[in-house]
């Protein structure tokens, strides 16, 4: 008894070791986050210590204002033409080098060469594609008329399309590695015996794809689904330092307006907290939609199963 009693007191010591963890995860986290909120409801602007409540008023301004919307468009446009070749890229790679596995020789180096974009700072990117695009001494612009390709000197920064269309490329490319990694990572740990059973019932590979490792891929599926919603909701720093979110405004995301609003011009602490706010309610609902649409099939599969047994408890209590 006196030995389990001094094992168990041992326990208390695991406390130490995790507190380091809640006090900054309190600090830097939990206290700026209600803090945000609080300020989302007041006037605090400029070089003002001091304040007062003013209700939604800074939550209606900002939904009134023309730009707030633009960032959000924004944001959603330049997300969706990244994420979706991003997803479909790596569902293509993920299944290829599964598939091959064992028998393609070099696909670590492959996977390393995918994954290392993203070890990359996005600042050194951001500054790297600026450098390779700006207008009139980018490489890009020179190569592409000395090839004939242009007739004359295209300045891509200043278009909107092509600006939101790099930003988005560099999204791409940033994250297209890691997206992969986890796609690999997913197929790898389905059951082997229900690909081999399926190939014994004369399944062909599509078949096995759709109907085996789609439906089984379902929760890191909605792993990377929510965690790209969120991270493109703040997207920040590669629109930022690529054009500053021009040309236009074309560029400026959500992530970039809260930063123009709360450290340039008249420093409105208050407008920026309310976007922030914004930001964080889209994320929320956004991340709870895509969960509930991701489950929704599993749970009508549960109910019909739950049907059906019911039904055949009745046939059997009837005999």
């Amino acid at each position: 008894m006196k030995r389990a009693s001094k094992k168990l007191d041992y326990g208390k010591y695991g406390y130490f070791f995790i507190l380091p963890f809640f006090v900054v995860f309190l600090v830097f986290q939990i206290y700026p986050m209600f803090y945000t909120i609080n300020l989302s409801f007041t006037d605090l602007a400029g070089l003002a210590d001091k304040y007062s409540y003013v209700g939604l008023s800074n939550y209606k301004l900002l939904w009134n204002n023309v730009m707030f919307r633009k960032s959000i468009g924004n944001t959603f446009i330049i997300w969706i033409v990244n994420f979706v070749p991003q997803i479909l890229a790596a569902l293509f790679f993920g299944a290829a080098f599964t598939a091959v596995s064992g028998k393609l020789k070099g696909i670590g180096f492959f996977k390393v060469v995918f994954y290392m974009p993203n070890i990359i700072t996005a600042a050194s990117v951001a500054v790297m594609f600026s450098s390779l695009f700006i207008y009139p001494y980018g490489p890009i612009d020179q190569i592409l008329r000395k090839a004939g390709i242009l007739p004359y000197s295209f300045q891509f920064m200043r278009s909107e399309t092509w600006s939101r269309l790099i930003i988005s490329f560099i999204q791409f490319w940033m994250w297209f590695g890691p997206t992969t990694i986890l796609f690999i990572t997913g197929i790898l740990s389905i059951n082997t015996s229900l690909y081999e059973a399926a190939r014994v019932d004369g399944a062909t590979p599509t078949q096995m794809f759709f109907r085996i490792t789609l439906p089984l891929l379902k929760p890191i599926m909605i792993y990377i689904l929510v965690t790209s919603v969120v991270g493109g909701l703040q997207m920040f720093d590669i629109p930022f330092l690529y054009a500053g979110g021009g040309p236009n405004y074309s560029t400026q995301t959500l992530a970039v307006f809260i930063y123009n609003q709360a450290f340039t011009g008249q420093n409105n602490y208050n407008i920026a907290a309310a976007g922030s706010v914004y930001l964080l309610i889209m994320a929320i609902i956004l991340s709870l939609f895509i969960y509930r649409v991701l489950n929704r099939k599993d749970r009508d599969e549960e109910q019909e199963t739950a049907r059906t047994s019911r039904r055949l408890g009745k046939r059997r209590s009837a005999k």
